[in-house]
């Protein structure tokens, strides 16, 4: 009767996990389905994108398409703008956001958590508000048309100073008061203590910063003037004209654009599912 019972429960858990991961996998299609018919349509002519229903897979495979808008676009010049633009975006959040986080978690000052509070506040002022204050301020210092101009104004985020500062918080106390026993500076500390222990909140907000530098359109192609410096995504979208409705360039074009995103991702999210975790246990 006992074994009957345990055998019951066993069947009935392995069932519910059964239709639970059923569920997940057509879930995971269903977000998947886009991403799958932009690739079917970046390997098929074009005439085949308006089929019906909608082929989520290719009928057969050419690279024609790649090869095409390869050559009808300088994509070297493009990604070489793209990626400096990332670099410099991820440098700057990365840098000031540890040196604005740390004081907030570590630092024990009067007004501390009413900074905190303000500068979380801020987050509910849409960015979109900001564009025309950015866009004179980076006229009035003269970094219009330029990759700083571009990177600066997205040069910290508040919530990356919140993630870092939840994930400083879960620094035990013990590693600060260790390294000022044997005489090291604060600045020693924070370089060689802490920031070893903090780097899954660092690929967090690396692999984030590295999404949206990569991904940005809109303010690129309103700070820069030649056409040139455009990033992939921005020149992608200027384009968009020129290629008509060739939706077969448009695809492949889009899938080289998000390849590196793609690769990025898969290399950093044991990183990211960390520092994510580490931040909601600070």
């Amino acid at each position: 009767m006992i074994r009957r019972t345990l055998l019951s429960k066993k069947m009935k858990k392995g069932l519910r996990h059964l239709v639970i991961y059923v569920l997940l996998i057509l879930l995971a299609l269903f977000m998947m389905g886009p991403f799958l018919w932009l690739l079917s349509v970046s390997l098929m002519p074009g005439r085949n994108v308006f089929a019906n229903p909608p082929a989520i897979l290719p009928t057969f495979i050419a690279f024609d398409n790649y090869v095409q808008v390869w050559e009808f676009m300088d994509f070297p010049r493009y990604i070489i703008n793209t990626v400096v633009i990332t670099l410099l975006g991820v440098v700057f959040n990365i840098f000031l956001s540890c040196l604005t986080a740390y004081p907030l978690a570590t630092f024990r000052f009067r007004g501390r958590n009413l900074v905190f509070t303000l500068l979380i506040s801020t987050m509910i002022i849409p960015s979109a508000t900001a564009m025309i204050v950015h866009y004179l301020t980076i006229q009035a210092f003269h970094l219009g048309n330029t990759f700083l101009g571009v990177v600066l104004p997205a040069a910290v985020s508040v919530f990356n100073i919140f993630l870092m500062r939840q994930t400083f918080l879960g620094i035990p106390t013990d590693i600060r008061d260790s390294g000022k026993m044997d005489g090291a500076s604060e600045f020693r500390i924070f370089v060689q203590l802490v920031m070893p222990l903090v780097k899954p909140g660092v690929a967090v907000i690396g692999l984030l910063e590295v999404m949206a530098f990569w991904n940005n359109f809109l303010w690129p192609i309103v700070v820069l003037d030649d056409p040139q410096k455009y990033p992939l995504a921005a020149a992608l979208t200027y384009l968009n004209g020129q290629f008509s409705y060739n939706f077969g360039w448009i695809a492949a074009g889009t899938m080289i654009s998000v390849l590196p995103i793609i690769i990025v991702f898969l290399f950093t999210q044991k990183y990211y599912m960390e520092g994510i975790a580490g931040a909601i246990k600070g």
